[in-house]
């Protein structure tokens, strides 16, 4: 299986050329974020792909830090942001256990289609806890195929071995919403944005 940082890196370009395939569910995700973000906040996004997000909600808070590991991404969304004239973000190859990253010094982290591609989910959700503010909120969307398929469970291993997908994390949305409540979250609100194969977003609040 190949390492995730290569395999986005090669794959950059032309994900950055993809149009968004739901773009109601996307445009739901958006508007549910956006309900609980505000123009004071610090935002921190993890796995943020080539910035497009980042750079949508930008106008919504006070500034957000960007991190991925896929060093391809992060040029390509530096360079929307100079195009687009949007000053308040941050772009930085990395990943949340990024040293720069300073524990309670965000309002909200955000990671959309992320957490199934993490090997240490548990890990990654616990630092996201550390780098909160008291009450502050972790916002996620996670597309969770666990017994939605038997495709996927026998052609995923395949297209590993031939290096055409990375790790991938079968979850229900009752196991990630079990992972994220047991490193020290309270979830005020979920959805599923789109509801088949259900893509769970959760707002969490740090308790």
């Amino acid at each position: 299986m190949p390492k995730s940082e290569n395999f986005w890196d090669k794959r950059a370009k032309k994900y950055a050329e993809r149009p968004i395939k739901d773009v109601q569910s996307y445009n739901q995700t958006m508007a549910r974020t956006k309900a609980h973000l505000s123009k004071d906040d610090s935002v921190l996004e993890i796995g943020c792909g080539t910035g497009s997000t980042a750079l949508l909600l930008a106008g919504s808070v006070q500034h957000i830090s960007v991190r991925d590991t896929s060093g391809t991404m992060i040029d390509i969304a530096n360079f929307k942001a100079k195009d687009q004239k949007i000053g308040n973000t941050t772009f930085a190859r990395g990943s949340v256990f990024d040293d720069a990253l300073g524990e309670q010094s965000f309002n909200v982290v955000m990671a959309f289609n992320l957490l199934h591609l993490l090997e240490d989910m548990p890990s990654a959700i616990r630092r996201v806890n550390a780098l909160l503010k008291p009450g502050g909120l972790f916002i996620s969307k996670t597309v969770c195929m666990a017994g939605q398929s038997w495709v996927w469970p026998i052609a995923l291993p395949i297209m590993q071995f031939l290096r055409l997908a990375p790790f991938v994390r079968f979850l229900t949305t009752d196991e990630l919403e079990g992972i994220i409540t047991n490193e020290g979250f309270e979830i005020i609100e979920t959805g599923n944005y789109p509801a088949s194969p259900p893509s769970h977003f959760i707002v969490a609040r740090k308790t």
